[in-house]
């Protein structure tokens, strides 16, 4: 067969091209069911109408349309994007995302400018309704209770630069103020050992009361999971313990203590509750209620958020909260605070029954899924916005759309495109194991057949063997 040529090599494009023509692939069947379920429950409709106050009624640019910003977010989980740039890039060279999103071939796809120009344009009370409003697809389910919390906090590397940070009262660089140092101590003209071994006998280099970021005001400096000091912000879910349903996320400062921050996540998980339980009173009055109609009774964390005042203010809420506590270093002053000593007495029983430490268990198990679907395989580990409302905004519809893959899990099985790729992987290994076991069973029968027939053949050699000579009283050793 011959290579053949390849025609127009410098073709020109066409003026006009009928729609027929236009080349199609068929979509992607997770997406294709993710689309199902959002036009099922008329996702479109309800962003449109919550982001028309933010649009032009009759004047202005094109714009792009809620239900494609939202859904572009969403493929940032579900591909495991970070950043806005990357989703630009992954829409405009995937025809399976294109038809989820809505854009045909003869459109443009947005670029990045124009995904953060709507994120700048929608403020963070929408993008928290959008949130809820993945909640009550979920109650709808059956997949929220809202009777057992578990929070826990996590940080996320800043899009700033620790050698970039400036005082906070002179705006001075790090160095600038080593430089200041020793000059003071007498140094003219310090060399980098010099402002090294300066640095290295000073105590508390790095504080946040002293240092910022000009970058990014709101990061924080922290030490980081793995030890790093960076700049950073502090991510707090709020999971269901019988779901696993992010129920609540909040964005805080990473210097803020864990005792400091739980209050503000309590608040937006009982919130959010208390709207579903409303929902679901004026959707479906006749019906049983699928989330507790009596909130968040109980809140499961772990250690750091241990305190007699954060137990005595749960207490206060009405919530049971099983909170482990850290080795005591001596007997603790109880004068004075009988109530307090009454609900740190009462949580630390709670912790140690065995109720408790099934609450424990499913803790642990749960809050760090959702941190390892969300950041690790989510990609948003690292940010790649600066400011807490910003980073917000994309958080809030990044843990909508790990929601959204419980229900997805539920129907097909799969959470995300990835997953649903590997069920084929897994079937092949399943029939490969269960083929080579067969093969197995198969060869140990036979080797188990040989080795009898040996044996019966060895057996059957050493009767045909010469018999035994019985010796008498008159055999000689010459016979």
């Amino acid at each position: 067969m011959a290579m053949g040529t390849r025609k127009q090599r410098e073709k020109q494009e066409e003026i006009w091209i009928a729609h027929a023509e236009l080349a199609s692939a068929p979509g992607h069947p997770f997406y294709q069911r993710l689309n199902e379920l959002l036009e099922a429950e008329r996702f479109d409709k309800f962003v449109e109408q919550r982001c028309a106050q933010f649009y032009a009624a009759k004047y202005g640019r094109p714009s792009l349309t809620p239900g494609i910003y939202f859904r572009s977010l969403l493929i940032g989980y579900f591909e495991g994007i970070g950043a806005e740039r990357g989703i630009a890039w992954r829409l405009a060279d995937s025809l399976a995302l294109r038809r989820f999103v809505g854009i045909g071939l003869d459109e443009y796809t947005p670029d990045h400018s124009t995904i953060s120009r709507t994120r700048r344009l929608i403020d963070v009370d929408t993008h928290r309704e959008v949130f809820v409003w993945v909640l009550g697809v979920l109650a709808d389910r059956g997949l929220l209770q809202g009777q057992r919390i578990a929070i826990d906090a996590t940080t996320l590397e800043a899009n700033a630069a620790m050698r970039s940070i400036v005082r906070r009262d002179t705006g001075a660089s790090y160095e600038e103020f080593l430089r200041g140092l020793a000059k003071a101590s007498g140094i003219a003209t310090p060399t980098r050992e010099d402002l090294a071994r300066l640095d290295r006998k000073r105590k508390k280099r790095t504080s946040n009361k002293e240092w910022k970021s000009p970058a990014d005001e709101d990061a924080r400096i922290a030490k980081m999971k793995d030890g790093r000091t960076h700049l950073a912000h502090k991510a707090e879910h709020a999971v269901d313990l019988d779901t696993g349903a992010v129920v609540a996320v909040t964005l805080q400062g990473a210097d803020k203590g864990d005792t400091t921050t739980l209050d503000e996540t309590l608040c937006e998980a009982g919130m959010a509750v208390a709207e579903q339980v409303a929902r679901e009173a004026e959707l479906r009055p006749d019906e049983a209620p699928k989330v507790n109609v009596a909130g968040i009774e109980e809140t499961v964390t772990d250690k750091g958020y241990h305190s007699g005042a954060v137990v005595k203010r749960m207490k206060g809420y009405g919530v049971r909260s099983y909170i482990p506590e850290k080795k005591p270093k001596g007997r603790r002053n109880w004068a004075g605070k009988a109530e307090e000593q009454q609900a740190v007495y009462a949580n630390r029983r709670r912790v140690r029954g065995a109720y408790g430490k099934i609450l424990l268990r499913r803790r642990g198990e749960l809050v760090e899924r959702s941190f390892a679907h969300c950041y690790e395989t989510g990609a948003m580990r690292r940010c790649h916005l600066r400011g807490q409302e910003n980073i917000l905004k994309r958080q809030l519809v990044h843990v909508g759309a790990f929601n959204l893959s419980l229900i997805l899990r539920k129907l097909l099985g799969a959470g995300t495109p990835r997953e649903w790729k590997n069920r084929l992987g897994r079937l092949v290994l399943r029939l490969y194991f269960l083929f080579t076991c067969r093969i197995n069973q198969k060869r140990l029968r036979r080797s188990r057949i040989s080795a009898s027939v040996a044996k019966c053949f060895v057996r059957s050699r050493t009767r045909l063997r010469r018999p035994t000579c019985r010796k008498s009283a008159t055999c000689t050793p010459g016979c």
